[in-house]
């Protein structure tokens, strides 16, 4: 309860802490990219997974999300329905219009990069590139909240606010996942606070200049709600629609928000 109480803060980063956990988010930026490219049809994720792996050891790092609570994976699959923590197999095979969602955390000197995004597998219906379309909008567009005397909330309310106007932009009706979201990051995976992808904001901890945030929207075509297969990982929509998710880490600085996994 203490991270409800506004003389809370965000922990704050220093400038070289921050610029060690881009080079982090470099690795997975570069890993992101590399498991796209090798994504094509009659690919299984297992070999994304393997992809992954080789990507980020061989530049030097360690997958994050490999055996963290027992993950069998160094990255999410998360495919069409799927909305999050996808685990890797050989059995499951990429096919001509899928969506699919890779989320990828690398381990460099220590500090953690975390990041997804959606892309197709060659055409997707009309309607779920609107989807992708739209959420990676709203992260962007959430993310401008990542600034200095901001409260934790007031991101939790720009990516709401960003959901409901892209579904004007991109027309089409948006799902926010039901008790998923972002969350602190730094030496350890998962830290405080929790990030939700909607709220009313001026609530919840100080946003300081080197406060850091993996910021995630993970918007559906239809329900809010989900469940999680007997596996204990895999989350899916509850009407099987259609899932998108987009992650970026992201600093507070006085200069503005600052990805500290950019894409290049």
């Amino acid at each position: 309860m203490g991270f409800r109480k506004k003389k809370k803060a965000i922990v704050a980063r220093t400038a070289g802490e921050l610029d060690a956990m881009q080079a982090a988010g470099e690795i997975v930026a570069a890993t992101l990219q590399a498991v796209r490219a090798a994504a094509k049809p009659g690919v299984s994720t297992l070999e994304l997974d393997e992809v992954a792996e080789a990507t980020i050891r061989d530049a030097g790092a360690v997958p994050t999300f490999l055996g963290y609570n027992g993950f069998t994976g160094s990255i999410c699959t998360s495919r069409n329905e799927v909305i999050v923590h996808g685990i890797p197999n050989s059995d499951e095979l990429l096919a001509e219009g899928d969506l699919v969602s890779i989320d990828c955390g690398a381990t460099l000197d220590g500090w953690i990069g975390d990041s997804a995004w959606s892309f197709a597998v060659g055409e997707v219906d009309g309607d779920v590139d609107k989807l992708n379309r739209a959420t990676e909008w709203v992260l962007m567009e959430g993310l401008k909240a990542m600034v200095p005397g901001n409260r934790l909330t007031d991101v939790s309310h720009a990516l709401e606010v960003a959901t409901r106007q892209a579904e004007k932009k991109f027309g089409v009706l948006l799902g926010i996942v039901d008790g998923y979201g972002g969350h602190g990051i730094g030496r350890q995976l998962h830290e405080e606070p929790y990030l939700a992808n909607e709220g009313r904001g001026n609530r919840g901890p100080l946003i300081q200049a080197g406060s850091v945030l993996a910021i995630e929207p993970m918007l559906t075509l239809g329900t809010i709600e989900s469940a999680v297969l007997e596996d204990d990982w895999t989350v899916v929509t509850l009407d099987g629609s259609y899932a998108s998710h987009w992650e970026h880490t992201v600093a507070a600085t006085e200069g503005g928000p600052r990805i500290l996994t950019p894409r290049k």
